[in-house]
């Protein structure tokens, strides 16, 4: 049965960062089990089922959100290991919760990762022209600083994948598109070589195994990390309707935004609303509510294989 969780709350876990979905908490190698406290101090990241839109956190959840997904990007991390390491300890969740907290609640929105330094950019690929791409396009003729070809249309697919990194904003703040020379200034030559070559590398995997199961990967955004070794890992989430651009294929049309399998419900009832995009966020009725749940479930099934309880 699924759960719902609008935030987490885990007495004796020191509360490090509360996005706008996710839940973060340091986790003491001293709280891991036995056999586990080589790992060293790890983090616990909850996949709550908060929904924002509009870089705005709505005050109503989506029931069983977070447990999807946290299980698309479990099954996504597992799938990429063998190009890019990722963040995940394999630790169970159960054995490091505080004592009276239910495990049910948290078994499969939970997980106990390495505790690593965040690059600070956001690692965007790009493989159509659509969104933010697509209005710098038809402003500059440019992604990212990367010229383009002349007479490209809304959604057409690029003639092959680019990497448009952007600023990584605060909640409530909006991401900025950059250049590839922006992110060298910021972080180094090395390391944003790596970043970009692990960002394109899963996408094109990702990309491919989607399109067997009739889901076109338009775009994705992925957050890296490295430990005291330099090592670069991805993190946070992966390849999840929130962080990715899904379009079922037999949809897709150039020249028009196809549907996706994300909160476009609920964006599109927002838009009709008087509201000035700035909090709080209005109540949703719970047709949207259930229309997008249902939509993350569907991306979980068609894409992980996994249906929800």
């Amino acid at each position: 049965m699924a759960t719902t969780l609008l935030a987490a709350d885990l007495p004796g876990l020191t509360l490090r960062h509360r996005g706008k979905v996710r839940d973060v908490f340091d986790l003491p190698a001293a709280r891991l089990p036995a056999g586990m406290q080589a790992h060293g101090d790890c983090l616990l990241i909850v996949a709550t089922d908060r929904l924002s839109a509009f870089d705005v956190v709505l005050p109503d959840p989506i029931p069983g959100k977070g447990e999807m997904l946290c299980q698309i990007s479990n099954f996504w991390f597992e799938k990429t290991a063998h190009i890019v390491p990722n963040h995940l300890t394999g630790i169970d969740v159960a054995g490091v919760l505080p004592a009276g907290v239910d495990p049910a609640l948290y078994a499969k929105r939970a997980v106990v990762t390495k505790k690593l330094k965040p690059v600070p950019v956001e690692a965007i690929a790009r493989g159509y022209l659509i969104g933010s791409g697509w209005k710098d396009y038809r402003r500059t003729g440019r992604v990212s600083g990367l010229a383009l070809p002349d007479g490209l249309r809304q959604a057409e697919q690029l003639p092959q994948p680019i990497f448009t990194p952007s600023t990584k904003a605060a909640v409530g703040d909006h991401d900025e598109n950059i250049d590839f020379d922006t992110v060298v200034r910021t972080i180094g030559a090395e390391l944003a070589e790596q970043v970009r070559d692990a960002t394109l590398r899963l996408y094109e995997y990702a990309r491919d195994y989607a399109a067997q199961r009739g889901i076109i990967l338009a775009d994705t955004k992925f957050e890296f990390g490295t430990d005291a070794d330099g090592r670069l890992y991805v993190m946070d989430e992966m390849l999840t309707p929130d962080s990715s651009r899904y379009w079922p294929a037999d949809q897709y049309e150039v020249g028009m935004s196809p549907p996706s399998y994300d909160k476009q419900f609920v964006r599109d009832h927002l838009e009709a609303l008087d509201w000035d995009k700035t909090p709080p966020g209005p109540d949703l009725p719970p047709e949207v509510i259930e229309r997008t749940r249902a939509k993350y479930a569907e991306a979980l099934q068609r894409l992980a294989g996994l249906s929800v309880d």
